[in-house]
């Protein structure tokens, strides 16, 4: 029965995705959602996206949570991490012990912040297009369950959506459309990450719950993430209209 409902949540979530994947979509909200099915069908703790720019440097573009996209910030910082690796081979690493010694010797930063975060195991697979490598899909667990055979090729079918929604058809035709688009996702993703923050500020709350009331409020009125973000960051746009979230502490509505 558990399977059952399993597979059909998994056809649901695949039809929202080729819902969306419209002319002029949301790319940045979309990786965002995936990284939230990703914890919701594998039995993950977190997930986080890396996507490459124009420059060949990765970036984080979504994360299930602020710890791990923190934790995708440091592994970047320090150049260390399977995520990084599973882009530069093209490789899916699995079931990476944290607390091992392996991963002490190769990763000696990034294990020790990850135990740190509260992360035990990690995950990382490529969003891959045949022989392009755009980034990575990575994951990761609370507790040392592994992840069996079933559930990794779930995950890497989740991380070729996400590379799916990055290189639409009409972006494979020329290159240089291709960057642009890569590119505008992730100087967006800047803008947000600053209202993100202002918003947090603002209610006297959490990043992740300031970040699920912006989205929240965006969908409703169809918004795209970038496009608000950016009036926010213009001033062009009065963020009293958005209903703070119920964390929000005394003092709503100020600034």
């Amino acid at each position: 029965m558990i399977a059952m409902a399993r597979e059909r949540r998994l056809a649901e979530i695949f039809v929202e995705v080729a819902d969306s994947l419209v002319e002029d979509f949301d790319v940045i909200d979309l990786l965002h959602r995936l990284s939230a099915r990703c914890v919701e069908l594998l039995d993950v703790s977190a997930a986080g996206i890396l996507l490459v720019d124009a420059h060949g440097e990765l970036q984080v573009i979504a994360a299930s949570d602020e710890h791990t996209r923190l934790l995708e910030l440091f592994a970047l910082q320090h150049d260390q991490g399977p995520c990084v690796e599973c882009y530069r081979t093209g490789a899916a690493r699995t079931n990476i012990d944290l607390t091992g010694e392996a991963a002490a010797t190769a990763w000696p930063r990034f294990a020790a912040q990850a135990r740190a975060t509260g992360y035990v195991t990690t995950h990382a697979v490529p969003l891959r297009l045949r022989n392009r490598v755009v980034g990575a899909l990575n994951l990761f667990q609370t507790t040392p369950h592994r992840l069996g055979d079933d559930d990794i090729a779930l995950a890497q079918a989740l991380a070729d959506v996400a590379t799916i929604a990055v290189l639409q058809q009409r972006t494979l035709e020329q290159s240089h459309v291709e960057n642009s688009q890569l590119q505008t996702a992730l100087t967006s993703r800047i803008l947000i990450e600053q209202v993100k923050g202002f918003l947090a500020e603002r209610w006297n709350t959490s990043v992740d719950d300031a970040f699920a009331a912006f989205r929240s409020y965006a969908r409703s009125r169809h918004l795209r993430l970038s496009d608000l973000a950016a009036q926010i960051v213009r001033g062009d746009f009065d963020t009293k209209a958005i209903p703070a979230p119920a964390s929000a502490q005394s003092g709503d509505g100020e600034g």
